[in-house]
């Protein structure tokens, strides 16, 4: 090759190359440009897959995802405070109006927001001076499933009153059994009563398996629900001042049982209703809380910090007008 063709075509490669890196830099400054703008390029098809897979991932016992009544993304008020939960619905309790829903109604694993089902269909069954035999040991349940329990010993003879609060305040999945089989004869008798009570208050996204709220097949329910079913909890005298207490001494020769939810002891004007936690579920709250006579109901589903989310969902709530006419 002579010196003009070197020189020739050594000319075309280092345009050719200059003209690649003045591409390039150009690309790396749109790009800088979009992320200072808070603005990226569009995902392609596989991440845009990727990433809605990671933000809807849950394990296999639950349904995370579907509903029965499907419903639009709602617009979020832009006063609407920072909240970790994933599903929330707010009502005023006067009339049960929704005041805000994000996902009120995907179907997630309530874990012990079970009980308070159990309890609603316990006092509508048997008198709370009916006095039931416990066959369950707590302290077995305990060591086998990790169970919160009131401290039930088999042949233990209790009132269905104490069982109440054996369930609701420590959240005994052990009062729990003992009231499904003292009320309903077995437990399977008495989630059935569980599921006809579904559809007496029009719970159109809740299926019951159990009395407690282990996490099985089956069990889903949704914030939207558990808000309904938590106001037509407080409406009963009897249940509205159980899930209020902070402690209650059973008639039995141990001590007393301890309310669990810190919520009514941090909030002004706290007045229930009731948390639960499994591994799936997450953290999960039913919060009410009166002012001024107004009572107003959140439900927080799979939250991380559901404390901080009931307080700010709470405070925005009150600083609205009543949503009842």
């Amino acid at each position: 090759m002579d010196d003009a063709s070197r020189t020739t075509r050594g000319g075309v490669g280092a345009a050719v190359i200059a003209l690649g890196l003045i591409a390039l830099a150009l690309s790396a400054g749109w790009l800088s440009g979009a992320i200072l703008d808070g603005h990226l390029p569009k995902c392609p098809t596989a991440c845009a897959s990727s990433a809605a897979a990671d933000s809807t991932t849950t394990p296999a016992a639950d349904v995370l995802g579907t509903s029965s009544t499907p419903e639009p993304t709602p617009t979020e008020p832009p006063d609407f405070p920072y909240v970790s939960a994933r599903s929330i619905a707010v009502i005023d309790a006067g009339c049960g109006a929704l005041m805000f829903g994000r996902d009120a109604r995907l179907h997630l694993s309530p874990a012990s927001l079970t009980k308070l089902m159990t309890a609603a269909v316990a006092v509508d069954r048997a008198s709370t001076s009916k006095m039931i035999t416990a066959d369950v040991d707590g302290a077995k349940l305990n060591d086998e499933t990790g169970s919160t329990v009131m401290g039930l010993r088999p042949g233990m003879e209790l009132s269905l009153l104490d069982l109440l609060y054996g369930l609701l305040l420590p959240s005994g999945n052990d009062a729990a059994i003992a009231i499904a089989e003292g009320v309903g004869g077995s437990e399977e008798k008495f989630v059935e009563l569980m599921n006809e009570k579904v559809e007496s208050l029009g719970l159109e996204d809740t299926r019951f398996t159990n009395p407690h709220g282990l996490t099985e097949d089956g069990l889903y329910s949704s914030a939207y629900d558990m808000a309904i079913l938590a106001r037509y909890v407080m409406q009963n005298e009897t249940l509205r001042k159980i899930v209020t207490s902070i402690s209650w001494q059973p008639r039995w020769d141990g001590p007393p049982v301890w309310n669990g939810n810190e919520f009514l002891t941090k909030y002004e004007g706290a007045d229930g209703v009731k948390i639960g936690y499994t591994e799936e579920a997450q953290q999960t709250i039913v919060a009410s809380a009166t002012r001024g006579g107004r009572r107003i109901i959140a439900s927080l589903m799979r939250s991380q910090d559901r404390y901080t989310d009931s307080e700010r969902v709470l405070d925005w709530a009150f600083s609205k007008p009543s949503a009842c006419p």
